[in-house]
Formats: C-alpha cells, sequence, structure tokens
C-alpha cells in the first residue's frame, strides 16, 4: 500500500526573504525584487537575497571559522535546513537528506580558479570546499543528523527530483523522514556570460523585466538568482503543510543542448504521471515553471493545455524573483505552499478570470532542466 507523504516543515532564502512571515509578505507585492549587476559595459538586473536575508547570512559566518571558507550556495542551504526542521520532530538517526544543486559551489569555484590562473597554485581546501556534496554534508553536519545525506545536479529540475528520492526512501521504509531542498548562487560574471552567450538574459529596462507568461515577448527575458529552499518530508500528517499526492518525471529526447519540443512531451508526461497517482483529473492551479524565455514559457502553455481539459489557474513567481536554476523548484513549492493558505497568487503577464475568494485547495509544481528532463508535483491542502 502506498505511504501518504506530507510536508511538515518548509524554509527558502531569497529576495523574498528569509523567515515565513517575511516571505509571506512579499508574495502579496506587486513589484519584481530585482537589483542592478554591472555587467561589463551595461546594467543587468538580478535577484540578490533580501537585505534581512543577507543579514542572516553573514550572522552565520562568523558562527564558526570554518564556515566562513564555504560557498554562498551551501551557507543557505544550512540556514534553510535549520528554518525547515525547528519545532519538528524526527529521529537525527533514520531521517536522510538531499540537497542539489545546478552548478554548485559557483563563486568560491570560479574564484580558486582565478586563484590558479594567476598563481599557479591555489589553496588546499579548494577541492573539499567545491565539491558538490557540500551542499548536503555540511547542513547535515550542522544540524547532527546522521541519516543518508545525498547531493546530485540535474539541472533546473534538481529540486523536485529531490522529492522523488524522498519518496522512495520513505515509502520503502528505508527512513522514516527526508529533509529535501535545493541552493543556488550564480551571481556571477561567469555564469551570467553563459546566459548571455545562449541569448536567454533579459534586457528590459521597465519595472518588470523577466516576463515570465508574457506570450507575446519577442526577446527572451531570463533572470538570474539567488536561493535557496528545503522541506522536510514524513508519513505524519499531523501539523503537515500540505500533502504530496503526485509524482511524475519525464524525459523527451531533444535535437539541441537546451531544446525542448513545442509540446512539452516531457512536461506533458510528467503531469500526467502525477494527476493518475493522486487519481486527479484536474487540478486548481498550476505553478509553471516558465523562466521567462519565449519557446520554454509557450511550449509549457501548450503542454498544460494539452494535459488539462479545463484549464487550472496558471502563475509562476519567476517575474518576481528571478530563476534560480536547481533551487527554483523548491521556489515554486513555497507559492504553491501559499496558495494552499492564502489565495490565487497572480502573475501579471498572464491573465485569467478567478472567482472573488476562490479557494486553491490542489496545486500542480513543474521543473524542467537542460536535458528535457521534467518533474512535476501535485501538493493538496490538508483538510
Amino acid at each position: 500500500m502506498r505511504k501518504r507523504i506530507y510536508i511538515n516543515g518548509f524554509s527558502s532564502i531569497s529576495a523574498y526573504g528569509f523567515g515565513l512571515q517575511e516571505v509571506e509578505d512579499q508574495h502579496g507585492k506587486t513589484e519584481a525584487l530585482f537589483s542592478d549587476f554591472n555587467f561589463q559595459d551595461e546594467v543587468l538586473k538580478v535577484s540578490r537575497l533580501s537585505s534581512s536575508a543577507e543579514a542572516s547570512i553573514q550572522k552565520l559566518i562568523f558562527e564558526q571559522p570554518k564556515y566562513a571558507r564555504l560557498d554562498r550556495s551551501v551557507l543557505m542551504a544550512i540556514l534553510c535546513t535549520r528554518a525547515c526542521i525547528e519545532n519538528q520532530k524526527f529521529d537525527k538517526t533514520s531521517t536522510g537528506l538531499n540537497i542539489g544543486s545546478s552548478r554548485g559551489a559557483t563563486e568560491l569555484f570560479e574564484n580558486y580558479h582565478q586563484e590558479f590562473i594567476q598563481q599557479g597554485k591555489v589553496s588546499a581546501l579548494s577541492s573539499p570546499t567545491t565539491t558538490l556534496g557540500n551542499l548536503a554534508t555540511w547542513p547535515a553536519q550542522d544540524i547532527g543528523l546522521k541519516g543518508i545525506q545525498i547531493s546530485h545536479s540535474i539541472t533546473c529540475s534538481t529540486a523536485l527530483h529531490g522529492f522523488l528520492n524522498a519518496k522512495a526512501w520513505l515509502q520503502s521504509g528505508m527512513s522514516e523522514a527526508f529533509i529535501v531542498g535545493g541552493s543556488e548562487s550564480p551571481l556571477t560574471h561567469f555564469t551570467i556570460a553563459q546566459m548571455k552567450a545562449i541569448k536567454l538574459y533579459s534586457n528590459f529596462k521597465d519595472k518588470l523585466p523577466c516576463r515570465s507568461l508574457e506570450l507575446e515577448k519577442q526577446q527572451n527575458s531570463l533572470i538570474l538568482a539567488e536561493a535557496a529552499g528545503t522541506a522536510l518530508l514524513t508519513k505524519q500528517a499531523e501539523n503537515a503543510l500540505a500533502e504530496v499526492v503526485g509524482c511524475g518525471y519525464a524525459t523527451e529526447m531533444i535535437t539541441h543542448n537546451i531544446s525542448i519540443s513545442t509540446d512539452a512531451q516531457c512536461f506533458q508526461d510528467a503531469m500526467k504521471m502525477a494527476l493518475k497517482e493522486a487519481q486527479l483529473d484536474t487540478v486548481d492551479a498550476v505553478v509553471m515553471h516558465a523562466p521567462g524565455t519565449k519557446k520554454g514559457d509557450q511550449a509549457e502553455i501548450n503542454a498544460v493545455k494539452a494535459v488539462f481539459k479545463t484549464l487550472p489557474l496558471l502563475t509562476t513567481n519567476k517575474w518576481q524573483i528571478g530563476h534560480s536554476f536547481g533551487a527554483s523548484g523548491m521556489l515554486s513549492i513555497q507559492t504553491a505552499l501559499y496558495m494552499l493558505k492564502h489565495g490565487f497568487y497572480k502573475n501579471p503577464f498572464y491573465n485569467q478570470q478567478i472567482t472573488k475568494n476562490q479557494s486553491i485547495k490542489s496545486v500542480l509544481v513543474n521543473a524542467v532542466g537542460f536535458g528535457g528532463n521534467a518533474v512535476s508535483l501535485i501538493l493538496r491542502a490538508i483538510n
């Protein structure tokens, strides 16, 4: 018999802030949370941590000398892991952890590489502090976790793949609880140059420069973000934030390194799998991956229209906080949890008829990454 899985704790750090109340307050605003980034001879927009979130990072750095040597992505993962388990009851010996990232220790790796280019040698800590496993082992060390610790990279669907791993461990009985998440700190010149090279980065200069789900845009509008998020998953419904009722995944054959089919077959297959497991024909809302690119946004819309006879409410948070690569799925889970609690979170570029006080009881969350891999999760409100 399939064991039911619940989200019992959740935390994120991003431009929204750090801490439940601050994050929910920022969700309710209508302005984008971007700041300037001087890139070569132009000024671009990025999504940095809020000032309060940044203060939390700096406070953590001064807790222990060893924390000052860790990459920013690892520090964010530590903070979120602490927060998501706060006031939660679980056995540290039978709890697993899976935190991933698309690119890992981006800033630290680039700094060490630059040091090597300039001096021909690097610090003794360059290898142990830049391996991807840091994202799992350091948060686990910080909270004294003794269960299995996993880190992985599956491009922009990394965080939601963590949910799939947790489901397998929980339903097999190999773990009684699981912490999952994603963390990304990609705000470097080299990473932005990569996005510029494939012509994805936004050049819009108005107040809403990431036009996620604007289907008439004539140019791509992706904006990079730093963020992290973690969730505590258990088989206990008591005090749960939501139930994970459906999981789906799929991969499509690609024709180019960054391609996706015009009807996003991977999304169609993943959503259908999630709906089948949840025994649902539809959901109240979908948090789209929708990175703000012309082809990506349209392909996902096409996929949703192919799967649902009646279109659910559609939204995305990237117009407000940008794209945090491997962590973006966790920020979408955050938006889903927000809607289950407060009602629909509106996207300014995709207008649908919304009934006043329309309740949201089920939300599907999508993520896809380079390589044509997609994951869909369905969260349901606790009755």
